[in-house]
Parts: structure tokens; C-alpha cells; sequence
């Protein structure tokens, strides 16, 4: 069975986004499971649910606590319980910036309208004053401002002419309840999805100058130096040679550069079959918590030793070398 991605829940409240998640993670497929349940109020009948079903909880009062320092405590609990991602599910607390951006990338909140149409509260109330046909819910990373993360997927609800923002928002909530487990398990299992990596690794590798696309030994190959005379500097392996490994693959400076990294770093690097003879090394990519910014960096040099001397000197010119 595929390695689980962690999370740990937060709420405030009874915690009904929160039971969804926990429910669906027994299920066969979830790519997650939810290793705590942390809210900023003791009474919330959600921690009952989560004890009641195993689950670790945590809970500290907000008030009289600076708000970095709360962010903290309940960042020390998440990290305690190993969890990879934050899912926000009825958290009513804006967090402070530093946290917010510490877990950028692996932070999730569930919000109530059609992002990005109607940020913060009141969204059901603005959806009908507006005359809209449909309110709905959207999933979201957390960025430090207001709710304007990327939207990761939307449920749109009709809007019928007798609804109140209380009648819309019960049946918004039972959206809620199906869309945020289904999202929560898409981005997380993003790290296991050849595609998704591919995808990635191709617009890193072509925003390169003259560089182009081209299968190789049926895989995807980057090239750099034109049509005729391109020269690779990286390939996309998916499994290949019997590995477990979705990886790129890339040029070092020498055979001994690269046994030093997989002796080093075997959780990020190992040495190709055929590939690796030649001091290739390959950058595991099916892992939780790539570097992508090491990624690009490997590229670039990679890049850097396959391409002609003229492009390299445009591009130290261009970086004011």
C-alpha cells in the first residue's frame, strides 16, 4: 500500500468538515490519513468526535495569547504529530503571516463561495443580494491573504428563489462535505502523479533557452542547442529499469559527485541504470516535500553543461557575470 500523506485538522467548532475527512480517510483509496484534531477552544464538539475516534487532539485557548504566539503552540501540536499538511476546516482564526507562509504549499482551507467571488463572511447573504444563480464552495491553499490561495476545486449550488443565506448554507455544507475529502486527497497524493510531475519538470526545463522536447528511449528528454545539434542535459524517468522511482535525471560533474550524493542523500538521489555510468544522477521526484527550487537549480546546471558556449555566455551576461 502507497505511504499515507499526514494531516492534522483544525477547527473550531463541532467540526462537521472535519468528520468528513476523518470518515473518508477509512476508505480504501484516500491517499491521507488524520493524525490530529487542534482547535483554539477546549468545548468544541469536534475533539469529542476525534477522541472518540482515536485520533490525538489538542486544544488551547486563544485568548490572552498573542496571536504568533497561539500559531505557535498549535504549530509545536502539528509538528509533534507529524503531520505533513494543515487543513483548515472551520478554523476561525486568521493566522499570522509567518505561519501561514511556513507551510506554503501544504496548507488547506474550505471556503464558502464560488472564489473569487465573495471573500471573507457573509458570503451566502452577498450570493443572493447579488442576484446570483448559484453560491457554492471552493477549496483553497492558504496564503497570507484572505482567501486568495489558489482554488484547487469548486462545487457550484443552485441558488432557488425561496432560499435565506441559512437554507443555501445547509446545502452548501453538504457540498462541502463531499468536495473537501476528494480535494484534500487530490493534493496530496499530487507527489505519487507522473503526470502532475512531468508537467512540473517540463515547464521548469522549457522555460530554458533553446530548449526543446524529445522523446528518448520512450521517455520525455530535454534538449538544448537547436534541431540538429541539441545536445540533452535532462530526462524524465517514470519507473523505468525496474525502480520504484518517478525521477529526473541529470547531468553532474563526475561519477564520484554522484555516488556521493546517493551515499549521502539516498532518500532524494540514486544512480540510473545506464545513465548513471556516464555520472548522471537521478532526483527522486515520488516523494513528499521536493525542493523544486533545487530542482530548477540542478536543471539550470545541467543545462549549463550541454549547451553551447554561446548561450551560456548570454546567460552569465544576462545574470551580470
Amino acid at each position: 500500500m502507497a505511504e499515507k500523506a499526514r494531516i492534522a485538522v483544525l477547527i473550531s467548532g463541532a467540526g462537521t468538515n472535519m468528520a468528513a475527512l476523518v470518515y473518508a480517510s477509512r476508505m480504501p483509496d484516500s491517499a491521507y490519513e488524520v493524525v490530529l484534531v487542534a482547535s483554539n477552544d477546549p468545548e468544541a464538539e469536534g475533539l469529542t468526535l476525534a477522541a472518540a475516534e482515536g485520533i490525538a487532539t489538542f486544544a488551547l485557548p486563544h485568548k490572552g495569547l498573542a496571536r504568533e504566539a497561539h500559531d505557535a503552540a498549535m504549530e509545536t501540536a502539528v509538528l509533534d504529530a507529524g503531520a505533513e499538511y494543515i487543513i483548515l476546516a472551520g478554523y476561525m482564526r486568521i493566522l499570522s503571516d509567518a505561519f501561514v507562509q511556513r507551510w506554503a504549499g501544504r496548507m488547506l482551507n474550505i471556503h464558502p463561495s464560488l472564489l473569487p467571488k465573495y471573500k471573507g463572511l457573509d458570503t451566502h447573504a452577498r450570493a443572493i443580494a447579488a442576484g446570483d444563480s448559484h453560491g457554492g464552495t471552493s477549496v483553497h491553499l492558504v496564503t497570507p491573504e484572505l482567501d486568495a490561495g489558489e482554488v484547487l476545486a469548486q462545487i457550484a449550488v443552485p441558488i432557488v428563489p425561496t432560499d435565506t443565506p441559512d437554507t443555501l448554507a445547509e446545502r452548501v455544507k453538504l457540498a462541502e462535505h463531499q468536495l473537501y475529502p476528494r480535494a484534500v486527497t487530490q493534493y496530496v497524493s499530487r507527489w505519487r502523479d507522473p503526470d502532475v510531475l512531468l508537467d512540473r519538470v517540463r515547464s521548469l526545463a522549457l522555460a530554458l533557452p533553446e530548449t526543446d522536447e524529445r522523446e528518448s528511449h520512450g521517455s520525455p528528454g530535454f534538449r538544448v542547442g537547436g534541431e540538429k545539434s541539441g545536445k540533452y542535459f535532462a530526462h524524465f524517468a517514470d519507473q523505468h529499469h525496474g525502480t520504484p522511482h518517478i525521477a529526473l535525471l541529470v547531468r553532474t560533474g563526475s561519477v564520484d559527485e554522484l555516488l556521493n550524493l546517493v551515499e549521502t542523500q539516498p532518500e532524494a538521489y540514486f544512480k540510473p541504470a545506464y545513465y548513471g555510468a556516464s555520472g548522471w544522477v537521478g532526483i527522486i521526484l515520488n516523494r513528499p516535500g521536493v525542493d523544486w527550487d533545487a530542482v530548477a537549480q540542478w536543471l539550470m546546471r545541467s543545462w549549463r553543461g550541454a549547451a553551447p558556449k554561446r548561450l551560456t555566455r548570454l546567460m552569465d551576461a544576462a545574470e551580470g557575470f
